[in-house]
């Protein structure tokens, strides 16, 4: 079986490939238009971000009969495509997950004590104690939405901290457990002082919390998105901080990732946002330590050599 690899892996992928008698081209400085060229001639493809997979790569890929992507979403990958032509699809979100839910809770954590705020001040000679007094995780409610791999490490960590979880997950059914309960979106709408979203990006969810969205929670809330920035538009956000409807805001994602792209709407929000204490900016990082980067291709290697010893 020929694989080919586009994007930059940690180092361990082609060792791990080899201990299941399996091998691969790894060309991570490949261009889309050799992709176009060289897929034809391979049964699996090892993705990452570089490149969209979608109807226009497939015709060129008439043998292709996997496709592996080095993380948890697949909304770079035409999936109904690669369904009507029976390829199969791997994703590793085992891998990334406990990075996910720690880098969600380390921002929340920052945020309710302003230690981003605390140590610019005293690096800069300010020491204002009042200022930057904390509030508590403790005791909060936290809603969950999307109880797969990341919402669960996630609510692993928060409830350690004393804090009653909901979570609800529209295509999962007895999912509660230790950590967090089954719920319903009325019931976080009425019940959450945190709302974590760790839902994939889909035409469903696309632009789905909305100011709108935001504007049916009871209470004023904290929100964090690591999960994919188009799900939050930016202008809503904006409002919903300015109104006090979120009180604070963690985005590890953006609508637009590429900053020197934004159109003046765009540039308008992020300006707005960048500009404010009550939010936390990192850029698409939470599931990119060093540990996960391996552990991805542990996850991803595992499927691969299922598939290919059934196939």
């Amino acid at each position: 079986m020929r694989i080919l690899v586009i994007d930059l892996m940690h180092e361990s992928l082609l060792p791990l490939l080899a201990e299941k008698g399996l091998s691969a081209d790894y060309r991570p400085g490949i261009k889309r238009e050799e992709v176009y060229d060289a897929v034809g001639d391979y049964e699996g493809l090892v993705v990452r971000s570089k490149i969209t997979v979608d109807e226009a790569l497939l015709q060129r890929a008439p043998r292709l009969r996997f496709i592996a992507r080095a993380g948890a979403g697949m909304d770079q990958i035409d999936v109904e495509a690669c369904r009507k032509r029976n390829i199969a699809l791997f994703n590793a979100p085992e891998g990334n997950r406990v990075a996910v839910a720690e880098h969600a809770l380390g921002m929340l954590l920052c945020l309710f004590n302003k230690l981003h705020l605390a140590d610019r001040q005293v690096r800069g000679g300010t020491w204002d104690r009042e200022g930057n007094r904390g509030v508590e995780l403790m005791g909060k409610t936290v809603g969950i939405i999307g109880y797969g791999n990341t919402g669960r490490e996630f609510a692993r960590r928060v409830q350690a901290f004393g804090c009653p979880v909901l979570a609800y997950d529209k295509y999962l059914r007895g999912y509660g457990d230790a950590f967090a309960q089954e719920s319903t979106p009325e019931a976080i709408f009425e019940q959450a002082d945190v709302l974590s979203l760790h839902v994939p990006l889909t035409p469903e969810t696309l632009g789905w919390v909305d100011e709108a969205f935001l504007g049916r929670f009871r209470k004023d809330i904290y929100l964090v998105n690591t999960a994919r920035g188009e799900i939050v538009p930016l202008p809503g956000l904006v409002t919903a901080l300015g109104s006090g409807k979120v009180r604070g805001a963690c985005l590890d994602v953006l609508e637009n990732e590429k900053l020197a792209t934004l159109n003046p709407a765009q540039k308008a929000a992020f300006e707005a946002l960048a500009a404010s204490d009550r939010v936390l900016l990192t850029p698409h990082v939470a599931g990119w330590t060093h540990e996960s980067y391996r552990k991805i291709n542990l996850v991803l290697v595992e499927k691969i050599a299922r598939f290919a010893a059934g196939a």
